[in-house]
């Protein structure tokens, strides 16, 4: 067993990580919570009397809900690419000081 030790990590290659982990679980968040947007509001929309007020507020479900579908994703892709500039900047400063994470790696035919 080889013993390696993480002395630096690459800022912005830890940040494209970290934007791009954040970004997927957006979607994953937003897309069940616009689907929701969408669909109550049209139901909203459709038991409101069907004047052209509630067909107002259907659309403008519609296009909240979708808003949320692009919006969520974009704003945690940004967060966590910030997220990263910073947590592997803490790191580096960190490890300069305690040594880094030391991992243990094996050979494998």
């Amino acid at each position: 067993m080889n013993k390696l030790r993480i002395r630096k990590l690459g800022i912005f290659s830890v940040a494209k990580i970290y934007g791009i982990m954040c970004l997927v679980l957006g979607f994953l968040i937003s897309i069940p919570y616009g689907l929701f947007i969408i669909v109550f509001s049209l139901m909203g929309a459709s038991v409101g009397g069907g004047g052209n007020e509630a067909l107002a507020l259907g659309g403008f479900g519609i296009v909240g809900g979708i808003a949320v579908i692009i919006i969520i994703p974009l704003m945690y892709a940004i967060m966590g690419f910030i997220g990263g500039i910073i947590g592997a900047l803490i790191y580096n400063v960190l490890a300069g000081i305690v040594g880094g994470i030391e991992i243990e790696v094996e050979n494998v035919p």
